[in-house]
């Protein structure tokens, strides 16, 4: 690894930490040449899944832009943000784990919404309003009636 400060290649490891569930490893290096410290982190290159939007155009799955999302359902709520991340990594496994090249982003969206369910259902309300466009009083009615059924995660 390159120091970011001589640009030399002499660094040795003083600790390394998991991150992200395991999906991430943090190191901690001090370079042997100027001996000043930094950080780096590795990460698991996955293949590129793509969305496909309603207008059938397709983009990278952002993770990114699913934890925005996340965090403006999640605004003046009580969820910390570990659980946010927790929520993201687990949403990117699904993902990951069911489709291979492509995904519809009405699936993404749902798999959110399920986690927000779960999570926080004022969080998941405000998603949901977005996320479905609601346009009306009767349509934030008809998705609380919805979440208040039995069965619906709480």
């Amino acid at each position: 690894m390159r120091c970011p400060f001589c640009h030399l290649d002499e660094d040795r490891v003083l600790d390394t930490r998991t991150a992200e569930g395991g999906y991430m490893i943090r190191r901690r290096r001090v370079c042997t040449n100027c001996n000043r410290r930094f950080g780096t982190v590795e990460k698991i290159e996955q293949l590129l899944l793509r969305v496909v939007k309603r207008d059938q155009t397709r983009e990278p799955l952002d993770r990114e832009k699913i934890r925005r999302g996340i965090e403006r359902a999640c605004s003046k709520r009580p969820v910390p943000s570990e659980h946010i991340e927790q929520m993201v990594q687990s949403i990117e496994s699904q993902v990951y784990n069911e489709y291979e090249n492509e995904i519809p982003a009405k699936e993404v969206g749902e798999i959110v919404m399920s986690h927000l369910a779960k999570r926080d259902e004022v969080a998941y309300i405000r998603f949901a309003s977005v996320y479905q466009e609601f346009h009306s009083a009767e349509d934030f009615i008809r998705e609380v009636a919805q979440l208040a059924k039995p069965g619906m995660p709480k």
